[in-house]
């Protein structure tokens, strides 16, 4: 690992099997203490003082007060202090070919930087090279149940995708991720540059689902696997609604082919559109229940409807070569923004306006908080008035 102190690396490796992912005190413990100290912390060898204390509450935007913070979070983390075995964490991904990414590497994705607080540990990587950068990256993503119709633009999106130099990324289940890592493999085997990426919800080491066993194994050996959870780990409910967000924020667009009214995917794109990364949806027949969850977002204006590889591309933005830290259009409309704002952002549609009740309806938001928030979009040039509602404006 060059460049990273070894008890850097293995204070991360053995953070990552004790905290769940996204377990925000101890994601707060580790901005505010460090690596080292956090897992000093985190195991009792070392006591939080009341200033750690009120910064890991700030990092929480939260007011401590006398109350410690971390007392619960010492305390639901204990059971696993046994378990912790870091270097056997990286000796198994060393035989397996792969190793430990952290932020502290040259090689750390500065996309995952957008989730903030939420930002994995650490990643386990299995594969060659480096991982594509943010403006490489699509992700297809879709119902475990898919029909024939939706693995077939699936391949059509994923083959021509890879063609014009872009990387599939999706989370190596049944359906739709399976067929988009498939047609990315069939036609990325013998080009430069990455195919297919597998974000997966349980160890690299693990080929999960079992029916995935094969795929897994070539995406490993032409892709990259991917995890924030250590090898042996098992695949949890929330660890698949987590991972669901590093598929997010490692894609430059991410288009929903195929889904159900409540479907793991749609968590995908409300996690991307979050983000400030555009949404594409690809439409289907009234008639299919799998693709109810697509029209739901084109319906919410939470997605822009795709057909083609085009489409995709240009919500992508050009493939160049401009460093992954600059970030696409989109992105940069939500930097910096309050989250109601953002909220906001993404609920103002791109084409027909709306109303500031429908807005406050989709946001989540009060009539008062759309108003005051259309103000400041206004200023900002992100919104602008149009007949009798509202709708999103490119910053320029």
């Amino acid at each position: 690992m060059s460049g990273v102190p070894a008890d850097v690396l293995l204070s991360r490796a053995a953070l990552a099997r004790l905290f769940e992912p996204s377990d925000a005190v101890g994601l707060a413990l580790t901005v505010a203490a460090g690596p080292v100290d956090a897992l000093r912390i985190a195991t009792g060898s070392l006591k939080a003082g009341a200033q750690l204390q009120h910064e890991v509450a700030g990092c929480l935007d939260m007011d401590s007060g006398p109350h410690d913070v971390l007392a619960e979070a010492l305390e639901r983390w204990a059971p696993r202090r046994t378990d912790l075995a870091p270097e056997r964490d990286l000796a198994t991904m060393g035989r397996l070919g792969g190793r430990l990414v952290v932020p502290e590497s040259p090689d750390w994705p500065a996309a995952l930087g957008d989730l903030q607080l939420a930002a994995p540990l650490c990643l386990w990587v299995r594969g060659p090279g480096e991982l594509p950068t943010l403006r490489r990256v699509v992700a297809l993503v879709g119902s475990r149940d898919s029909t024939n119709y939706g693995n077939a633009v699936t391949a059509d999106l994923a083959a021509g995708l890879v063609g014009r130099g872009f990387t599939i990324i999706s989370g190596g289940a049944y359906g739709i991720d399976a067929q988009a890592h498939r047609a990315a493999l069939a036609v990325g085997g013998g080009r430069e540059g990455t195919p297919t990426v597998a974000v997966m919800a349980c160890g690299v080491d693990r080929y999960y689902p079992a029916g995935n066993e094969e795929l897994l194994r070539a995406i490993a050996g032409q892709g990259f696997l991917v995890s924030e959870v250590p090898p042996g780990s098992s695949p949890t409910r929330w660890r698949f609604l987590q991972r669901n967000r590093l598929i997010a924020a490692l894609s430059a667009v991410t288009v929903v082919v195929e889904a159900r009214w409540r479907s793991g995917a749609l968590n995908t794109a409300h996690h991307a559109a979050g983000l400030g990364r555009p949404v594409g949806a690809v439409p289907g027949s009234v008639h299919s229940a799998n693709s109810a969850g697509c029209h739901r977002l084109l319906r919410d204006g939470s997605a822009i409807c795709v057909t083609d590889v085009a489409e995709i591309a240009e919500l992508a933005g050009p493939i160049g070569s401009e460093p992954e830290v600059e970030p696409a259009v989109s992105v940069l409309d939500h930097d910096g923004l309050p989250v109601q704002d953002i909220l906001l952002l993404d609920a103002l549609p791109v084409r027909a306006p709306s109303t500031v009740d429908k807005l406050a309806s989709v946001a989540g938001l009060s009539a008062r908080e759309v108003l005051a928030g259309l103000s400041r979009l206004e200023i900002e040039g992100l919104a602008a008035r149009a007949n009798d509602g509202w709708r999103r404006a490119k910053k320029h």
